[in-house]
């Protein structure tokens, strides 16, 4: 069982910069694969990135790529989520997810979810 807390969220203007952290509890954090989701209002959770167990592979959506760095620290328990040269469609509400079996771009295939983070980049 893994427990998983966003933080990191707020208002930001187009073109700032915001981490947002995922803190998670359980022995075996390092064993699992990691993901950041976003969904805005009236919109479907889309994908932004996920990382491996050890942090040596990670995927990224195009509209993120070069922008966001997803990072993670398994001796705190935490992955990361830097986010630079924010725009307003980047505005959503921010999901980390964990799995054991993997790093994935399908939320079904993540068995843990954090609350979310609230996440407003204004123009």
């Amino acid at each position: 069982q893994v427990q998983l807390v966003e933080s990191g969220g707020g208002l930001v203007q187009a073109g700032g910069s915001l981490r947002l952290s995922c803190a998670a509890s359980g022995r075996t954090f390092s064993s699992y694969g990691m993901g950041w989701f976003r969904q805005a209002p009236g919109k479907e959770r889309e994908f932004v990135a996920s990382i491996s167990w050890s942090g040596g592979s990670t995927y990224y959506a195009d509209s993120v790529k070069g922008r966001f760095t997803i990072s993670r620290d398994n001796a705190k328990n935490t992955v990361y989520l830097q986010m630079n040269s924010l725009k307003p469609e980047d505005t959503a509400v921010y999901y980390c997810a964990a799995d054991p079996s993997g790093y994935y771009r399908e939320p079904r295939n993540y068995d843990y979810w954090g609350q979310g983070t609230q996440v407003t980049v204004s123009s």
